[in-house]
């Protein structure tokens, strides 16, 4: 069931990655951004700021060049319909984590749901083909019954119920 949900949350990253791609190139806009912030560590982000109708928006995790410093300039394509919608020229798709994610794990989470769902129907086939050979072979392998052919004895939960 987690492979499933992994599959479809790496299908929509991967989906929206490629129809922000698909916007940008309908109608692209060349503007000059500044890079803002540059990766370092765990859980930061590269940030690039650009110019919008007079406002500042910035856009975080797009590909940077390897020598890029916070200041230097860089030059970015946003969808003229959409401003959030940005890349950097040249590349593809916006944010390369989510095309990378989605194209590792989505065939991995649904090869791992399929074969899931393959053990579980053989699993239930199984059983019920086993459950005769499994009573029969101890049978055959000459282990005493527990009982010695009588009744068990033993009590159930709640003891005898009085009858009404």
């Amino acid at each position: 069931m987690l492979s499933a949900v992994v599959a479809v949350a790496m299908c929509l990253l991967g989906w929206r990655q490629a129809d922000q791609a698909d916007r940008i190139d309908a109608h692209p806009v060349r503007v000059e951004g500044t890079v803002t912030q540059l990766p370092g560590g765990t859980g930061t982000y590269s940030q690039v700021a650009y110019p919008v109708d007079g406002r500042r928006l910035t856009a975080a995790d797009l590909w940077l060049p390897a020598d890029a410093r916070v200041g230097d300039p860089i030059c970015l394509e946003r969808a003229a319909d959409d401003p959030a919608a940005v890349r950097v020229c040249g590349k593809t798709y916006p944010q390369p984590v989510g095309v990378g994610l989605a194209q590792t794990s989505v065939p991995a989470a649904v090869l791992t749901c399929a074969l899931c769902l393959w053990r579980i129907r053989r699993g239930r086939a199984g059983a019920q083909r086993a459950e005769a050979g499994l009573t029969l072979a101890f049978a055959a392998e000459g282990m005493p019954a527990l009982t010695q052919g009588k009744r068990s004895r033993r009590r159930r939960k709640g003891g005898r119920r009085a009858l009404r």
